[in-house]
Order: structure tokens, then C-alpha cells, then sequence
């Protein structure tokens, strides 16, 4: 697949571009700021952004906004970021249009075909959300939904940690079953649209956090 890099940092940004073209991927551009991602993006097309959140030139949260025009302009364009940090005043808002987004910290990927497997998740329509990123947001959270019940409650703060079924089954000792009505309940009760479960699950997290 053809990818887009942005990447201040130049001995990161020739990695990445290195890393991903030993997996038979094509790096389109790599490029260190945001306006020349925008630009980037409009001549090569490609199928996936891996951007950074703090790029020139104010180092603040220009790569996340640059992703969030990105997606305005065409929602189908798939966006991973890689970051040092959650910028929480945009990250729900751009998990929020849709599949095909990713945020990832730098200092937790601990295996690179794992971040090479997400990365191709991303393109081929999925969420990929690292836990801490969710936590942090859900720190910023008021109150709870009063619509959903203890349990409920319970199994989305599992979903936030980015539990699987049969983990969550485990850890509340009832059977995937009774999981998975939990969850059908939780996606009911925020009115969720539908989508693919993965992705869904980001979204009922973040609906927890705006509660």
C-alpha cells in the first residue's frame, strides 16, 4: 500500500519510511511538517497517513488537526498517529469519523510487525487505539452515563482497557455470553449508528467520556 509519512524528526521519519518499505510497503512522501502533509496528501493519494501529533511549526498539536482536515476532505483516507503524547483536545474528535483510525504512542510499541499488522488494520477499515490513549481521555470524563447499569458500567471500563470478550468474560467471571448482551445494551443506550464492532466499542468509550 501506498503510504505518507510526517514526521519532524528526520531520523524517525527515514525509519519509519525504511521500516515500512522492508514490509513491501511504498512510502509516497515523508515529510516534516504539517502543511506539507496536506500537500502530500493531495499529489500521491496515498491509502494511509502515519502522522505525528507535534510537528512545526508550532509544535503543538498541528499534525492532529492537519489528520482531522484530512479526513474532512475525504473520510475514506485511512490515519494512523504515532505519538509521545495524547492530545485530548482533538484525539476523540478525529476517532470519532470514522473507521480507519489509529493512535498509537512511540514509547509503547514494543515490537515492530505488531505496529506493521496495525498499521495495515488502519487501511483496511479498522480502529487501532492504544489503551493508555483511551485512559487518558477518560480521565477528562464528568460523570457516568446514568442510562447504563453497574455492570454495564463495569465491562465498558474493560473495553477501555482494550479487553477482548472472552478477557472480560474472565475477569467478571460470567460467561462471553452474557458479555456480549452487556455490550449490545451499552451500544443501545448510546445510541450508537451502526458499524463494525471494533470500531463501535472506541465509540462507546468515548461516549462514556463526554457523560
Amino acid at each position: 500500500m501506498r503510504v505518507v509519512i510526517a514526521e519532524d524528526a528526520v531520523l524517525l521519519r527515514e525509519g519509519l519510511a525504511g521500516l515500512l518499505e522492508r514490509f513491501g510497503h511504498t512510502v509516497a512522501a515523508a515529510v516534516g511538517d504539517a502543511p506539507d502533509l496536506i500537500e502530500a496528501v493531495a499529489a500521491h493519494r496515498p491509502d494511509v497517513v502515519v502522522t505525528d501529533v507535534r510537528m512545526p511549526p508550532g509544535f503543538a498539536d498541528e499534525g492532529l488537526r492537519a489528520a482531522l482536515e484530512l479526513r474532512r476532505r475525504d473520510p475514506g483516507l485511512a490515519v494512523l498517529v504515532l505519538s509521545q503524547y495524547v492530545e485530548q483536545t482533538y484525539a476523540g474528535e478525529l476517532l470519532e469519523t470514522g473507521a480507519g483510525i489509529g493512535y498509537l504512542l512511540k514509547d509503547r510499541i514494543g515490537d515492530v510487525r505488531e505496529f506493521v499488522e496495525a498499521l495495515d488494520r488502519v487501511a483496511a477499515g479498522g480502529t487501532v487505539v492504544d489503551p493508555e490513549v483511551v485512559r487518558q481521555l477518560l480521565r477528562r470524563r464528568r460523570d457516568p452515563l446514568a442510562r447504563l447499569t453497574p455492570r454495564e458500567h463495569e465491562v465498558l471500563g474493560l473495553i477501555a482497557e482494550g479487553r477482548s470478550n472472552a478477557s472480560i468474560a474472565k475477569e467478571l467471571y460470567v460467561t462471553e455470553a452474557a458479555v456480549a448482551k452487556h455490550i449490545a445494551g451499552i451500544f443501545a443506550k448510546l445510541d450508537l449508528p451502526p458499524a463494525a464492532d471494533g470500531h463501535r466499542r472506541v465509540l462507546a468509550v468515548l461516549a462514556y467520556l463526554r457523560g
